[in-house]
């Protein structure tokens, strides 16, 4: 069930809203387990197979939990039980997302990727829940109920594709009392509509430009151009983008129409100056998650220069390989490695002086430059393709080889209006559309400033009430929100809603 499906939107929402309405006058346990019995409603949805596998893993984490929480600091068994854990939950992960990279690299035999299930948002619940064993561990977690935990792990906002939750931001909010709020739903319904709209009229499209570029590449057609190169890896910078960003939008919205405040994961990283700023933006929660349960326990920037350097480089891998099984995969994170290690370096060097605006302008274009560039490897299917897609892009002019320039024609001039005789050059259409989805994510607001008036009310602890206090009402919002709502609606008649990106990690 996609959030930009019919069937959420006009009927598992509405009847989720109106029962939780309802079961929150039992008190907060009822509602708890409401969303529970939603969320993996929603869940088999997808695919009911692995269902069971979900709940096993809820109740198996639960359990090694709960013992963490009750062994006193001195018992042994605690090591063991985090050990036990730990190994479960990775064993877990490598037997159904890298058992057949592992044998490819064992065997040299190539695989069949059509051929691989990968049960669905186990890369997020399964580091969800490994968090939560490690925090037990070390004392930090209250011992929750169990309809607070499985609430918790599958909360079906986040379950599919983040963001990855830390139990303390979560589990205290189902304590509290209380059903709708208009307070609450009035800003979660702005917000999920303008992620609505930028799933449904920009990203997709966007995709359907990136995919005849990529699919060329796949398969290793010659004679392709310096124009369809960048052409596809803009294109597919700016999906990405919007995708990701607006299920992000969606996924904090549903989550505040049900009084939950979940952590923002998406904050205008193309905005962003330096790497490091980057990785304060894109995909916050994953970049918090490698921070503290990889990269300090690593070791950190504790032993010295050269050691902070390689615990950097080994993070970025394990966040590359955590994205896929797959060498594009590792490279990706090898190199955003690599150039955190040259943003470190370079301020070491020019110390603590503060950048001037054309330093900082310099550091923006050189950022998105890097990213852009590592993007071909996350998106390319083998690492020859991404090498041959990264020397076309090398090459100078914009114009399209016959086949790429065809497909995009008949993506951006739809055949009625070809045969009305409208006529335009795929190059000056495409220029165009990349033109003017930069130009939004380089210069305007991202949703929740748009929503929140420039207000920041994540700043403070998620766990703390009460309602969004910065939200106020507005008139050009609402009736902004409720036109994009109404047109993604539209769009999606004429076309099936596409699968957001991150489902497939």
């Amino acid at each position: 069930m996609l959030f930009n499906s019919h069937v959420f939107l006009f009927l598992f929402l509405p009847c989720c809203l109106v029962a939780y309405h309802v079961a929150a006058r039992l008190g907060a346990p009822a509602k708890v387990w409401l969303l529970v019995g939603a969320s993996l409603w929603f869940y088999a949805g997808w695919d009911a197979r692995y269902l069971p596998l979900l709940l096993a893993s809820i109740a198996f984490n639960f359990g090694i939990g709960r013992g963490l929480s009750q062994a006193s600091s001195t018992d042994a068994r605690r090591r063991f039980l985090l050990a036990l854990g730990i190994g479960a939950n990775l064993a877990l992960l490598v037997w159904y997302k890298y058992a057949a990279f592992l044998l490819e690299v064992a065997t040299g035999s190539p695989r069949d990727p059509s051929a691989e299930v990968l049960p669905l948002g186990i890369s997020f619940y399964t580091f969800t829940q490994i968090a939560f064993l490690v925090d037990s561990y070390r004392g930090r977690a209250d011992e929750p109920r169990p309809g607070q935990y499985a609430a918790f792990v599958t909360f079906f906002p986040h379950l599919i594709a983040g963001p990855i939750l830390h139990h303390h931001e979560i589990i205290p909010q189902f304590r509290r009392e209380g059903g709708l709020r208009s307070d609450w739903l009035a800003p979660g319904l702005a917000l999920f509509s303008l992620g609505l709209a930028k799933k449904v009229l920009i990203a997709d499209p966007f995709g359907a430009i990136a995919r005849p570029v990529f699919q060329a590449y796949s398969i290793g057609t010659q004679g392709l151009s310096g124009g369809d190169a960048w052409t596809g890896a803009l294109a597919y910078t700016l999906q990405l983008y919007f995708d990701f960003s607006a299920y992000s939008d969606m996924a904090v919205g549903l989550g505040l129409m049900f009084g939950i405040w979940l952590p923002l994961n998406f904050d205008s990283p193309y905005q962003a100056e330096s790497i490091v700023d980057f990785w304060r933006r894109w995909h916050m929660t994953l970049s918090r998650y490698l921070r503290d349960y990889v990269y300090v326990p690593l070791g950190g920037n504790r032993h010295g220069t050269a050691r902070r350097y390689l615990n950097l480089a080994l993070t970025m891998c394990i966040g590359g390989l955590w994205h896929g099984a797959g060498w594009t995969f590792l490279c990706w994170g090898a190199l955003h490695g690599a150039f955190l290690l040259v943003n470190h370096a370079w301020r070491a060097l020019r110390g603590n002086a503060a950048a001037g605006f054309l330093e900082r302008r310099a550091g923006q274009a050189l950022t998105f430059l890097a990213v852009v560039v590592a993007w071909v490897f996350f998106r390319s299917t083998s690492l020859a393709a991404a090498m041959q897609m990264l020397r076309d892009m090398l090459r100078p002019g914009f114009e399209f080889s016959l086949g790429i320039g065809t497909a995009l024609r008949d993506v951006v001039v739809p055949v009625a209006l070809r045969d009305a005789g409208f006529v335009v050059p795929p190059e000056f259409a495409v220029a165009t559309l990349l033109a003017a989805g930069l130009l939004v994510v380089w210069c305007l607001p991202n949703a929740h400033t748009i929503v929140f008036q420039g207000a920041r009310p994540w700043s403070r602890p998620l766990e703390t009430e009460p309602a969004p206090a910065h939200w106020r009402a507005s008139a050009p919002l609402a009736i902004g929100a409720a036109l994009a709502f109404v047109l993604s609606v539209i769009a999606l008649v004429a076309a099936p809603p596409g699968e957001f990106l991150y489902f497939t990690f």
